[in-house]
């Protein structure tokens, strides 16, 4: 085999990422604890809860766990219905817990990367029609002031809205996420909103902090059709990677929200952002299912051949990274692969997924591609959303009823990628055997 290391650019990002709902616990004012107490809605009936009890005070511990590793950068997102627990109220308490997270990273000398909006929103808000009221922009637009006014003294990177597309779809056509609608035209109104909701965020971020970094964090599903010769397959990823990879990043780079069946202008949104987040987990294969319920929703499926997580819902496809990579380059921006993460409890295909991953990472980075860093989804086992507590993500587990944190094998793995800046062939040999000839093959 090939001895060598490939190391990351200098001052490169290495962190882990988290969301407000899935590790603080007791959060009890947004839409997704009145998901989560509606019957049928997650999967075997569980709640966030306690969560990883970060409201408690835990992050501090978890903070040294990534520090102590070598992590240099952390993402975390701020709850809105914490801030702005009713209409007219602002916890000023709250934004102080922030603030604490915020400045107790920048001493660790490990930067922190802010995620406005993750998925969740104020009960009251969604009392007023949510995301389908353009009113929304306007209200999303006066939390971001008051959140990055209080967090700019320690904060300059910025994710406005944690994948848009995913939001859009899984709450407006899927139903798994709330509203739980399946109407196309709403979603693109939703769509449409979110846009204006970017704009509004980044210029009044940069009106306070000129410095400022600030972009959004988009899902990238590789898509590819199954059968070369069937033009239904090829059409039917065409549709979906218009509406799900491109619409929003191209709404904000040329003020066009092109939805494939719809393209509406919105011309204050262009050029509003410094950076693009990819979030990459996997890739789908396109076919078309006429015995489906839904033509573009069943039309999806594993890629023949890739390791599979546990439940089944990522593959694992190292060369689907490089592909989003790609297509972010096209933007001609930095790049911040703002997720990327395996479920696995018992962290078998895990040290195999991160390994190669990172390979495919460097290689883009080695073409001088202007990536500049990576964040682990997550540095913590935490509630995934309607999958409850079915999928472990985590460095370290989470037991549950103890608040036990369980240090796997990828720990030990990530850390000296981090400390090392790179990745080796020591390294993989010795925690991912499996990948040694794809990464480094004989010479």
């Amino acid at each position: 085999m090939s001895e060598a290391t490939f190391h990351f650019p200098r001052g490169f990002l290495w962190g882990t990422a988290t969301s407000s709902h899935q590790v603080e616990g007791n959060n009890t004012n947004n839409n997704w604890y009145v998901w989560e107490n509606t019957p049928g809605k997650i999967i075997e009936g569980q709640k966030a809860g306690l969560a990883c009890d970060w409201w408690g005070g835990r992050w501090k511990e978890d903070f040294d766990r990534a520090q102590e590793t070598g992590q240099n950068a952390h993402r975390f997102s701020i709850e809105w219905s914490r801030i702005q627990p009713k209409p007219d109220e602002w916890d000023e308490d709250a934004l102080h817990v922030y603030g604490d997270m915020a400045r107790d990273l920048a001493h660790r000398g490990m930067a922190p990367l802010v995620t406005l909006h993750h998925f969740t929103d104020p009960i009251w808000l969604t009392e007023k029609g949510g995301w389908e009221n353009p009113e929304t922009v306007n209200l999303f637009a006066a939390y971001v002031r008051k959140v990055a006014s209080a967090l700019k003294e320690y904060a300059s990177l910025w994710v406005t809205i944690n994948e848009p597309n995913v939001f859009v779809v899984s709450g407006w056509v899927e139903g798994a996420f709330p509203p739980g609608k399946h109407d196309l035209n709403l979603a693109m109104r939703v769509y449409a909103n979110l846009v204006r909701a970017h704009a509004a965020a980044y210029k009044i971020i940069h009106e306070l902090q000129p410095e400022a970094q600030v972009g959004m964090a988009i899902n990238y599903r590789s898509l590819v059709p199954a059968r070369k010769w069937m033009p239904l397959d090829g059409l039917l990823a065409n549709i979906q990677n218009q509406f799900f990879n491109n619409a929003f990043p191209a709404a904000i780079t040329t003020g066009k929200l092109d939805m494939y069946l719809k393209k509406i202008s919105i011309p204050e949104a262009a050029k509003t952002q410094d950076f693009i987040g990819v979030n990459y987990y996997s890739r789908d294969i396109v076919k078309l299912n006429l015995l489906g319920g839904n033509i573009l929703l069943d039309s999806r499926i594993a890629p023949e051949g890739a390791a599979m997580s546990p439940t089944g819902f990522i593959a694992n496809v190292p060369a689907g990274m490089y592909e989003s990579l790609q297509w972010a380059h096209g933007f001609n921006l930095p790049i911040l692969v703002t997720e990327n993460g395996i479920e696995d409890e018992p962290d078998t295909l895990r040290p195999r997924y991160t390994a190669e991953h990172l390979h495919q990472v460097w290689r883009a980075a080695n073409f001088n591609w202007r990536i500049k860093g990576y964040f682990h989804w997550s540095l913590v086992d935490n509630f995934e959303w309607e999958r409850g507590w079915t999928q472990r993500f985590g460095l370290w587990g989470l037991d549950t009823a103890t608040q036990k944190r369980i240090r796997r094998p990828s720990v030990d793995l990530y850390a000296e990628i981090c400390k090392e800046n790179g990745i080796s062939s020591e390294m993989v040999r010795k925690y991912a055997p499996e990948a040694l000839e794809t990464i480094f093959p004989p010479a």
